[in-house]
């Protein structure tokens, strides 16, 4: 799952919104954070009404990625992707078709979520408005024991730049993948990629119900 994914149930809570979004801004700017159950659980009940929400955010975040991760829709989209990449990256048989099995698996699942529930999307984005990246930072500060690099500047750009709504094109999608296969050290992706882009979003909504079976639909009162 991805960031709007994680975050619709929770779109009145800013703070369980934006802490369901902290483990994949971390996996930007932060690579070796990595948040455990065990280091942010203690937190869901601390004093600060805001660390609390953010605690809950994080530990809903690593339950839905455990679900989600380990249904059959996930392994047999991320299996098809990984080996319509593999088609259109001829002589690729390293590491990146199967990343981008997953990445587009999750990233092509925000964005049918958000073609049809354009509403939640500026929702979430002016939720992600209401909060203070500094606090957000802090929190993680705490959980983690060490401050992570980046990250209030990271939330600040994210929501700043609308990156979901790019998600939406073509063209704007292959833009921010390649700037994740440049993050990852992984070559760039050819511009005639992008032609398994329209049947790659069929399939994904095709099965966006299966995708999120199981996940809560409910939402969260707290700040």
């Amino acid at each position: 799952m991805n960031y709007f994914a994680h975050a619709m149930p929770f779109l009145n809570a800013p703070y369980v919104a934006a802490g369901v979004c902290v483990p994949d801004w971390l996996t930007v700017v932060d690579r070796r954070l990595r948040l455990r159950h065990r280091s942010v659980g203690p937190f869901v009940d601390d004093p600060s009404a805001e660390v609390a929400a953010l605690a809950r955010g994080v530990v809903q975040h690593l339950r839905d990625d455990a679900h989600f991760h380990a249904t059959r829709a996930f392994a047999e989209c991320q299996w098809s992707l990984t080996a319509a990449a593999r088609d259109r990256l001829a002589g690729d048989e390293g590491f990146r078709p199967g990343f981008l099995g997953h990445l587009l698996t999750e990233v092509l699942l925000d964005a049918d979520l958000a073609a049809e529930h354009p509403r939640e999307l500026e929702r979430f984005f002016a939720v992600l408005d209401e909060i203070d990246p500094a606090q957000v930072e802090h929190a993680v500060e705490r959980f983690a024991a060490r401050p992570p690099l980046h990250l209030a500047a990271m939330i600040e750009g994210f929501r700043r730049q609308r990156i979901i709504f790019d998600y939406l094109d073509d063209g704007r999608l292959m833009f921010r993948l390649n700037q994740v296969m440049k993050r990852v050290g992984l070559p760039a992706l050819p511009d005639e990629f992008a032609q398994l882009l329209p049947e790659a979003r069929k399939m994904i909504a095709a099965r966006r119900v299966e995708l999120l079976a199981g996940i809560p639909a409910g939402n969260d009162d707290s700040p």
